[in-house]
């Protein structure tokens, strides 16, 4: 592959709902510019789970699609692609104009120059009239149908461009282009003083001023083009080169200064080792070139310089500003790293990825396997910052979160299949406290005589109820327990807290006051001292009236308006409590609430269902509040159950 300078390369995202032809859309541009012979084209309905890389040379131009996936599940990768993108094109379905993917896209998309690709326009079933006011209505007076379609008795017949005469167009087609080019005009008008005189007295723009004042409105976001096409018959193609040719302007052109570049996606491949995308940000670089890597300020040496397509890595001499790289077997660099060949640089493109939605236990299903699952996890998790994956050492269990349950489905399908590891998922054990609700004055004494030196001793301790973990104090008189034992004591009670007498739980917001006891000269100790603690605290807690408490979780929804009601029928059934909502900026409403997490596990799953995939949330650990009494009976009973 040649190398191309920074004015000749543009990077472009390709987005849109699953299904909506995508990957058809770039396996026909592919043909189109004669590097597929062939396009492999289908009308099934073709799910994308990770970013790919589509180097396309047109015209003296390098173009690097970045074809995305279309669920929701994987909009890590939309966000990565995104971050390292010029422009996007979003696909849309001319049969099905508003779906989940398409909103997605929009919001993603926003301060992004954009290119809307109608697709599906010559199928039966398309409503191209309703996608213009879809669109009309997201972007106001800001769309334009640069290329659009010409029916005739409901049938397809053939693209406009609205640059070109209207000969041949019937009436209705006519007024259409004719409002479409009137429209444009005027939005040029807008991008520049002198062309804004030159509308207003009439006169027409050049061919140069035309070409110029799209390029600065798509760049401000003034202006969205519209093209319409049918990837399955290859129509429109052309249009949507041309298009990105003529009217998108790279990001970063400063070749000639340091190299500086972003990693903005990583995939681990268990023969080639991990995979890295790197946009050029500044700069330019050969293979057998040592960078640093910004996190860390550990110098690493990239020793070949490829790009990639399909499965093909291609080697390049050198690439320049504005390019994007892929290295590989450099294990120390992960997605978000800044690589540059100065240390006093700063990372230029900053990833910002969305909190996991959905946690699953995780085991190996031979447990031998524990330590080779945890690395393998660990490296796949590498590739997605948008999956977690943690040791709780309270529950004992391996936990690994995700944006959805296609998204954890689609992890283990990786492990097994490219690693060999089968795993299975299992609820999330709830990390429950025990506490207190009232107090309690009681004793316990430890003495025990076996030849010898005897064990003795002996406490008298107030229980009640704190507001903090734990405290501890002492109000002894006349020595009756030596100061030397009373660490000892304190110490008993705290080990004894890591097991309440309810369901074996963790206790937490005790208050103990050792105000009396007794000691014996000889067979007094400090083990001796920790034990009869231990026995007062069993029975403080026992006659404290002892309760079991639930991790509350904070949650910020954010949904469209309509399922507002919904929303909260559902969290009020969850034993959620509303705390408030405010209109976002986005036209969505936040909801504020808090939840039991007993309750929110399977959150990710429901909220989909109730917005029909347009709800999302985030959660935090909030408070531990008290377990409702007709529910503490099931934990405690399960949990001595999975005692014995």
């Amino acid at each position: 592959m040649k190398v191309y300078n920074s004015d000749k390369i543009r990077n472009i995202a390709v987005l849109g709902h699953s299904g909506c032809g995508k990957t058809n859309l770039l396996e026909t541009i592919a043909h189109a510019a004669n590097v597929n012979k062939i396009p492999k084209l289908s009308n099934n309905v073709q799910m994308t789970y990770s970013m790919s890389l589509m180097p396309v040379e047109y015209e003296g131009c390098k173009f690097n699609f970045i074809d995305t996936p279309g669920y929701t599940d994987f909009t890590g990768d939309v966000i990565s692609a995104l971050s390292a993108s010029d422009a996007a094109i979003i696909v849309i379905d001319a049969t099905d104009p508003m779906q989940v993917g398409t909103e997605k896209a929009l919001e993603l998309t926003e301060g992004i120059p954009k290119i809307m690709f109608i697709n599906k326009i010559d199928n039966e079933k398309a409503r191209y009239k309703d996608v213009i006011e879809m669109l009309d209505s997201k972007f106001e007076n800001k769309i334009i149908p640069m290329i659009s379609p010409e029916f005739k008795d409901g049938k397809f017949i053939k693209l406009h461009n609205v640059f070109e005469d209207y000969e041949g167009l019937n009436d209705e087609f006519r007024q259409q282009a004719e409002r479409a080019y009137e429209a444009l005009m005027e939005l040029i008008a807008e991008t520049d003083d002198n062309y804004l005189e030159k509308f207003f007295e009439g006169e027409e723009l050049t061919i140069e001023e035309k070409r110029n004042g799209i390029t600065v409105g798509i760049k401000k976001g003034d202006i969205v083009p519209v093209i319409s096409g049918s990837t399955i018959n290859n129509v429109g193609t052309k249009e949507i080169l041309t298009t990105l040719k003529n009217y998108i302007d790279p990001r970063f052109t400063d070749e000639k200064a340091p190299f500086n570049g972003v990693v903005f996606k990583t995939f681990v491949d268990p023969f080639v080792g991990k995979i890295s995308y790197i946009k050029i940000t500044e700069g330019s670089i050969k293979k057998d070139t040592e960078v640093y890597n910004l996190r860390t300020k550990n110098k690493v040496k990239i020793a070949n310089v490829y790009t990639i397509r399909g499965e093909e890595l291609i080697e390049l001499d050198e690439a320049y500003a504005g390019d994007i790289i892929v290295v590989t077997k450099l294990p120390e660099i992960q997605t978000g790293d800044g690589i540059s060949e100065s240390l006093d640089s700063e990372i230029s493109i900053e990833l910002k990825f969305p909190k996991p939605q959905i946690y699953y236990a995780i085991t190996p299903r031979n447990k031998k396997d524990e330590e080779k699952m945890a690395s393998i996890v660990t490296k796949l998790v590498s590739e997605d910052p948008t999956l977690d994956y943690y040791r709780n050492n309270e529950t004992r269990q391996a936990l690994i979160g995700g944006q959805g349950e296609l998204h954890i489905k689609n992890l283990i399908a990786k492990m097994k299949d490219k690693f060999g590891l089968d795993v299975d998922l299992h609820d999330i054990k709830v990390a429950y406290r025990e506490t207190i609700k009232a107090s309690s004055d009681v004793e316990g004494k430890h003495k025990k005589q076996s030849g010898g030196h005897g064990q003795y001793g002996h406490v008298k301790i107030r229980f009640s109820r704190s507001e903090e973990d734990f405290e501890f104090s002492e109000e002894l008189f006349g020595g009756s327990v030596p100061k030397s034992y009373i660490p000892a004591v304190e110490k008993g009670i705290l080990e004894s807290m890591e097991k309440g007498v309810l369901a074996g739980y963790p206790v937490t917001h005790i208050k103990a006051v050792l105000y009396d006891g007794s000691y014996h000269d000889v067979d007094s100790s400090e083990m001796a001292f920790k034990l009869a603690s231990s026995i007062a605290f069993r029975k403080g807690m026992e006659d404290a009236k002892p309760v079991l408490l639930e991790p509350i979780m904070k949650m910020t929804i954010t949904v469209p308006e309509e399922y507002m009601g919904d929303v909260m029928g559902d969290m009020n059934k969850r034993r959620g409590r509303i705390l408030g909502m405010e209109s976002s900026s986005k036209g969505k409403q936040i909801l504020e609430a808090l939840a039991p997490q007993s309750e929110t596990f399977s959150y990710a799953i429901d909220l989909k269902s109730i917005t029909q995939g347009r709800g999302v949330f985030e959660s935090e650990f909030d408070s531990y509040s008290e377990v409702p009494i007709e529910n503490q009976k099931k934990i405690i009973e399960a949990a001595n159950g999975e005692e014995k």
